[in-house]
């Protein structure tokens, strides 16, 4: 029988976790209180279908009942009330992570236990111990220093105890470090990501002074960015505040790169639970794609039974991630950047080249005005006005609209730079009829006008001395909307690396720092519609590129999570429906994403052969990021059949 895979819906369970922290309120010394909040919460994260679930350092007992940590009827309670939570777990899919004082021999050790399944899985001591400012931890607490685990007995059964430990849930692999651990030079984490965690969880105890709450994010966010690792922290809740110690409750979970979710400090106790689901392939992947990370086989790994249960995402999905977010003082600096690469990009270029001045393609569109506006910044950086940089030129067809001519050559003049007008309308008839063409408004005739506007931009290039500019952006480059050997083609590409959705607000940033004539024509560009004006009669514009190819901002959307994180194309259809829920419909998303993977996986042949370009984020070029066979063939399923079970006869075929 002939083998067939078989593809069905993508469900976040499949490569997702989803964790949530705890903040029990805590009544200090109060084994059994402490106990029956902590049950509550964990009941209430596992109806929730978290399959994780992270409380705070000496959560049993409080963090802040000193001396009387020693006190033996109070070790005794504490182990009675992990029992119980052990006992709580059975028949339950959620693990937790519980802070507590363990005795062990001659010590007691600060500990955080994993309960899953009915059973203590494991006990894991802090390593580091703070003893300096409000802390004197060491006045109470041994360390475990033995590398080898060893195991104790509680209520009859062996449980593993050390530092050697890491534990299976749902699909991640999880390792402990205990508040202070995070913040030593070198913390656990370390290790337990060599050995194959994915996701680490910290219950912590940590008091707030001024800017503490920037430093914490800060620590845990370049921790989770530097182990390419989940990371869940909690920290005691504000009714642990005592004497001069004030505590404030503060949760984060994080991805590498990216908060998910955080409970601010004295956040409103109503919300005592925090979620947020980590996807473990966006980890997985680029791991697999650091040769240098490391890979080690030596630890003791415990599994438990749990599996993951969500069917929705407890995060958020950016519907426009190649743009900016944040303040628009953070937005404006990220946008100049990006401005900033791209000139300083072309400014090598021209160095290199020995030459001093390019020629681009003026359209009154929204990327040429963009390498425009590039160009004119690194006029600056060389120390030239732009008139001694930049020569342009328009050259209308029959397609070209009043407006976007009248824009183009009217920005040239607001800036000073020349510009030569060169109409091809003839010049196209002409070609056409030696090729013998019918005058159909059809590839050829399309093909021919593109060919003829960059053979122009390249022989002025020759003329003048000038290296020619390429305007193409990076969503045309994915999905081959370009024509080969014409706007395809230049000297030097400074678009090449900016995908549509991200070109507006670059246009609109450059645009901000010039006068008041050329920011008004711009104004106006922005404003026009997105056309290659090749079909159709001037104003009427009968080429609207997204009637054609589909919306840019869905395009844009698969593309940064195809090449980004590889997603599987069912789980881009799935995420896409969330994040344009209300805009668009299932079965459109299915449609323009089955164009977007046919036309990017068909069109690596033209990406093959594309001119130099400033990397910005992501890159299609083949000298740099993205390697890929020609004949790599496209996900043999349909989305829009996965995505609309009534529409089982469709079958996409671009032509």
């Amino acid at each position: 029988m002939e083998f067939k895979l078989q593809r069905t819906e993508y469900q976040p369970n499949e490569d997702m976790i989803r964790v949530a922290t705890a903040r029990p309120e805590v009544a200090a010394g109060d084994v059994e209180t402490n106990t029956n909040r902590i049950t509550t919460l964990y009941h209430e994260a596992a109806a929730q279908d978290a399959s994780l679930v992270v409380f705070p350092e000496m959560a049993l007992t409080g963090y802040t009942i000193q001396d009387y940590i020693h006190h033996p009827e109070l070790l005794s309670d504490t182990l009675q009330g992990l029992t119980h939570l052990a006992a709580e777990s059975r028949g339950i899919t959620a693990a937790a992570v519980i802070g507590l004082p363990v005795s062990v021999g001659n010590g007691v050790y600060n500990c955080a236990a994993l309960i899953a399944d009915g059973e203590i899985k494991g006990i894991v001591p802090k390593q580091n111990l703070p003893t300096y400012n409000e802390f004197y931890e060491k006045r109470w607490f041994q360390t475990w220093d033995d590398r080898e685990n060893t195991t104790i007995t509680i209520n009859g059964s062996s449980v593993p105890f050390g530092r050697n430990q890491l534990f299976e849930v749902a699909g991640s692999t999880v390792g402990i470090e205990i508040c202070e651990d995070a913040w030593v030079p070198e913390p656990p984490s370390i290790e337990m990501v060599t050995q194959g965690a994915t996701l680490i969880v910290n219950p912590s105890a940590s008091p707030e002074v001024v800017a503490k709450t920037t430093y914490r994010r800060q620590l845990i966010g370049n921790a989770a960015s530097r182990l390419i690792t989940g990371y869940a922290y909690v920290s005691a809740d504000s009714s642990e505040s005592v004497s001069e110690v004030v505590m404030s409750g503060h949760a984060m979970i994080y991805e590498p790169g990216h908060l998910l979710a955080e409970h601010k400090p004295f956040a409103a106790e109503q919300s005592r639970l925090l979620f947020a689901d980590v996807d473990l392939q966006h980890i997985q992947f680029d791991r697999h794609k650091s040769s240098n990370f490391p890979n080690k086989h030596d630890i003791t790994l415990t599994a438990t039974a749990i599996t993951a249960r969500q069917t929705d995402v407890l995060r958020d999905i950016d519907a426009s991630p190649f743009t900016p977010k944040g303040s628009p003082e953070m937005i404006a600096e990220r946008l100049e950047e990006i401005l900033n690469i791209q000139s300083a990009g072309l400014k090598n270029e021209l160095l290199q080249s020995g030459l001093r001045k390019v020629v681009l393609g003026l359209s009154g569109g929204l990327d040429s005005t963009l390498a425009f506006l590039v160009a004119v910044r690194t006029a600056n950086l060389l120390d030239m006005s732009p008139s001694e940089l930049i020569y342009t030129l328009t050259m209308p067809s029959t397609a070209s609209s009043v407006r976007t001519q009248s824009n183009a050559v009217k920005l040239a003049k607001s800036l000073g730079i020349p510009n030569e007008e060169i109409p091809i309308a003839d010049l196209a008839t002409l070609h056409l009829k030696a090729l013998e063409h019918n005058g159909e408004e059809d590839v050829t005739f399309e093909n021919t006008q593109a060919r003829l506007r960059t053979a122009f931009i390249f022989n002025k290039g020759n003329q003048i001395g000038a290296l020619a500019l390429g305007t193409g952006d990076l969503s045309e480059i994915a999905l081959g909307y370009c024509t080969y050997n014409a706007d395809h083609m230049s000297g030097y590409n400074p678009n090449a690396s900016i995908p549509k959705t991200l070109a507006r607000p670059l246009v609109h940033q450059a645009a901000s720092t010039l006068s008041e004539t050329p920011r008004s024509i711009i104004a106006d560009i922005l404003a026009t519609p997105v056309s290659a004006e090749l079909k159709g009669s001037g104003d009427a514009i009968e080429q609207k590129t997204e009637d054609i190819i589909g919306p840019y901002e869905l395009h844009d959307f698969f593309l940064y999570r195809h090449v980004r994180w590889m997603e599987p194309k069912r789980k881009i259809g799935f995420m896409a429906v969330k994040a344009f829920d209300g805009r668009y419909e299932p079965a459109e998303i299915g449609k323009w994403l089955d164009l977007f993977m046919n036309r990017f996986y068909r069109n690596q042949w033209k990406r093959q052969a594309i001119p130099d370009g400033a990397k910005v984020g992501i890159s299609l070029s083949p000298k740099g990021d993205h390697r890929m066979a020609p004949s790599m063939v496209e996900p043999r399923y349909s989305m829009l059949e996965i995505l609309d079970p009534q529409l089982k006869e469709y079958a996409f075929h671009d032509s």
